[in-house]
């Protein structure tokens, strides 16, 4: 098989050069990589007093050193070689950390170099490529920002507007569900919820849809940049199982995760159902009622602008109504919105506030709720908006939220609104809530009144039951 020159780069700040063949350099291998570096220890559970923390916000037995693809040590030799570099597949880390990243994108580097192309998936409304190794086994899902849905490179006929504008969910616009994928892999602590390691990436020179035939327009949108997702092997989705099989741990995790960051697409099939036997395809050999375990993907459309209406698959399954574990409600006790904020602030600076701010209300709401006795379907209902003779109604949470805004004195700390906080007052047209608009000093009186509301509202409801 035809190799081909690349480079990759496994650092977020630069990549490796093309390089030529020393005389005194024998190139052994393309990579020498550890299978231990992509073990991690799953989260249990259940979790003791004395280790929760521990286990529940870091991956343990993550090895910090590993190999990374073996490339000759001599410079460039001549101008030819230097031009054609930048026609060679290369792949680099844009955003995203840890081994198990690392490790995923050196995977993928070496299938390109080796001239296996990305297959299309059909599935989607969206671009979708699955990344195979030379010996034909799944490694990685790619999604280009630029060939999402309604997006200008949409290869599913479903394109022709330009990155920035509303996208299917008004909330979120086109071309940064990438972002969001990358924020549900850094908000699932400990991998309790399971989110596949996820990056976001550049490709460069890959054979990825472009619009026009137009060669001198192709180069226009090359590198591009996607969000790069380890595969999962599994039997099914949760729509060709159906809930009775599942954990009831698998579903409350899933719904943890959900709620914080307020998904406005948890279906079913972006639920999958992890595969136990590789050997038998029948499902009642291989599974068995309420122990099968889901990995969810395709977090896209969370993590909307403004309080927008969910969508969660599992708002009806029994499994949502039985009460927290232990273990369950400690993890919950243990979030830190305001931590979480500031991971994503440093991770994806890309992601606008005002759904960070999304992200904060709902933690705080899931973190009360849960102290004062809700499952997850209860608070799963107070999230999502109802209709009633044909209208579609303000959810509780969303009513909460509008009583708190007209309790603020607008222009705190004498701050004057700018022309952003102008644009995102106008989003509250489209029937959302916008937390957006209010300045640093209305933002801080909002979450101190927001928490008091909801202890009242929540204890109402504790001494009605």
């Amino acid at each position: 098989m035809r190799l081909f020159k690349m480079a990759v780069a496994v650092d977020q700040h630069h990549g490796f050069k093309a390089f030529n063949r020393s005389q005194i350099c024998k190139l052994q291998s393309f990579g020498h990589l550890d299978p231990n570096i992509v073990e991690l220890n799953q989260a249990r559970t259940t979790f003791s007093h004395h280790s929760f923390e521990q286990a529940a916000f870091q991956a343990d037995n993550i090895h910090r050193s590993f190999s990374t693809p073996c490339l000759p040590l001599t410079t460039l030799s001549s101008g030819e070689d230097h031009l054609n570099y930048h026609h060679h597949p290369r792949v680099e880390i844009v955003s995203g950390s840890g081994a198990p990243i690392h490790a995923l994108v050196v995977e993928v580097a070496i299938a390109m170099a080796s001239g296996v192309n990305p297959t299309p998936l059909p599935s989607g409304l969206g671009g979708a490529y699955v990344f195979r190794s030379q010996s034909g086994m799944n490694i990685a899902v790619a999604k280009p920002v630029d060939e999402e849905p309604l997006a200008l490179n949409n290869p599913k006929g479903l394109g022709g507007q330009m990155l920035g504008q509303p996208g299917l969910k008004k909330s979120i616009r086109i071309g940064e569900t990438g972002i969001r994928e990358l924020a549900a892999f850094l908000l699932d602590h400990g991998g309790l919820a399971g989110v596949p390691p996820t990056a976001l990436v550049k490709f460069s020179q890959a054979p990825f849809f472009v619009s026009t035939i137009n060669s001198d327009d192709a180069a226009k949108v090359d590198p591009k940049i996607a969000s790069l997702q380890r595969f999962v092997g599994h039997g099914f989705d949760a729509g060709e199982l159906g809930p009775s099989f599942f954990s009831v741990s698998s579903v409350h995790n899933i719904g943890i995760l959900d709620i914080r960051i307020l998904n406005l697409d948890r279906h079913a099939g972006n639920m999958l159902v992890m595969k136990y036997d590789n050997n038998n395809s029948s499902i009642s050999s291989n599974y068995v009622h309420g122990v099968a375990d889901l990995v969810p993907i395709d977090h896209g459309f969370c993590l909307p602008e403004w309080l927008d209406d969910p969508y969660f698959e599992w708002l009806h399954w029994p499994q949502a109504s039985i009460p927290f574990s232990d273990s369950e409600l400690e993890y919950i006790s243990k979030l830190d919105p305001f931590k979480d904020a500031e991971i994503l602030r440093t991770e994806i600076p890309l992601l606008r506030e005002c759904s960070i701010r999304v992200l904060i209300v709902c933690t705080i709401f899931l973190k009360q709720a849960a102290n004062a006795g809700l499952c997850l379907a209860d608070i799963g209902q107070m999230m999502s908006r109802k209709f009633c003779g044909g209208e579609e109604l303000a959810s509780e949470m969303e009513n909460i939220c509008l009583k708190v805004k007209a309790s603020i004195p607008r222009g705190s700390n004498n701050e004057s609104c700018n022309c952003k906080e102008v644009e995102e007052r106008s989003k509250c047209e489209t029937g959302g809530i916008s937390l957006g608009d209010l300045n640093q000093g209305e933002w801080e009186v909002f979450l101190e009144v927001f928490d008091k509301i909801l202890h009242g509202v929540f204890q109402e409801n504790r001494c009605k039951s």
